[in-house]
């Protein structure tokens, strides 16, 4: 695996060895012993998927407090658009975004730690996507920034907003001036 850091400290894009052949092909998708050699120790509890069609844009979310979780996502069918909003007030990076196109063909995962706001967009027809989280889901501790923030100012490309398919929760998301921020 190729551990690729990004602009954003601790996020980073993980591309896995594949190896094609003419069955198919093979690749490792986690390792234990490598994500703690290259990131650091993170003991995964709880692994997640969910199906959406195109245009449907999922974020962006995050956990508050005690029960916030770090993330490490991928896409097993379609693509995807997926994006992670620093939400560490001490980061240098505070209120800075990644994004990255994740997709069944490049096999990429992305690694979102804890004190982020993480949601994608569907690309394709279709998307297949699953997670890894480091801490179980609590309600009580949920919380959503609005994807469209000008303050955050993410590019989701050029799927025209009347497109763009969210949940009630996401569409009543709070402005990131008014988020639930990480000390």
């Amino acid at each position: 695996m190729e551990f690729i850091k990004t602009n954003i400290k601790d996020v980073f894009i993980i591309e896995p060895r594949v190896f094609p052949d003419a069955r198919g092909y093979f690749f490792e998708s986690w390792k234990q012993e490598e994500f703690d050699k290259n990131i650091y120790p993170v003991q995964f509890v709880q692994d997640n998927e969910s199906k959406s069609s195109k245009g449907v844009l999922r974020g962006l979310h995050y956990q508050r407090g005690e029960f916030s979780q770090a993330k490490l996502v991928r896409v097993v069918k379609g693509r995807v658009l997926d994006v992670a909003v620093d939400l560490r007030k001490s980061s240098p990076t505070f209120g800075k975004h990644v994004a990255v196109e994740l997709s069944d063909e490049n096999k990429r995962q992305l690694f979102i730690p804890r004190g982020f706001a993480h949601g994608f967009l569907v690309l394709s027809d279709e998307a297949i996507f699953t997670y890894k989280v480091d801490n179980v889901y609590a309600p009580q501790a949920e919380a959503s920034i609005r994807y469209d923030d000008p303050t955050i100012g993410i590019d989701w490309g050029s799927l025209p907003k009347e497109e763009i398919l969210t949940s009630p929760k996401d569409e009543n998301g709070r402005d990131f001036k008014n988020a639930d921020i990480f000390e």
